[in-house]
């Protein structure tokens, strides 16, 4: 049972390493130079301080270049990327995450600090780093 007192929050559970890429660049160079696969998502950079960050799910690469066989090489970030983006303060409750990604129907989301993408967030951080802490309900090993 969790205290009622007890507050996870986004800071806690967010993954803070990930790939940041420039959106001019081709699906083929930004997949062979990704180093965070586990956080299944790209951060665009702003393109100057008036942009927004952007993102780009490896799902939406399935998507739109696999599945629909377009050539990596020819296909460029900005044509399939997300932006703006919904993003999420780190000092946001997971409870109140999670109820942003329900009413929008996103499963992960920037974490931004004084304009600063500092991580990303996803359900699944949520889930198994938030509600263990949270419920004490964390798996045994």
């Amino acid at each position: 049972m969790s205290d009622e007192n007890s507050i996870v929050r986004v800071r806690d559970v967010m993954k803070t390493e990930f790939d940041r890429i420039d959106g001019t660049s081709t699906v083929s160079e930004i997949l062979g130079s990704m180093q965070h696969p586990e956080v299944r998502l790209f951060v665009v950079n702003k393109r100057d301080e008036n942009d927004e960050f952007g993102m780009l799910l490896l799902s939406e690469i399935a998507r739109e270049v696999l599945a629909k066989d377009r050539s990596p090489e020819r296909v460029n970030v900005y044509e399939i990327m997300v932006k703006p983006v919904i993003t999420v303060s780190p000092n946001m409750d997971i409870r109140y995450c999670a109820r942003l990604f329900n009413r929008f129907k996103v499963s992960r989301s920037l974490v931004v600090e004084n304009d600063e993408v500092i991580g990303v967030v996803s359900f699944t951080d949520i889930v198994l780093r938030g509600m263990c802490n949270l419920y004490n309900v964390c798996p045994v090993g």
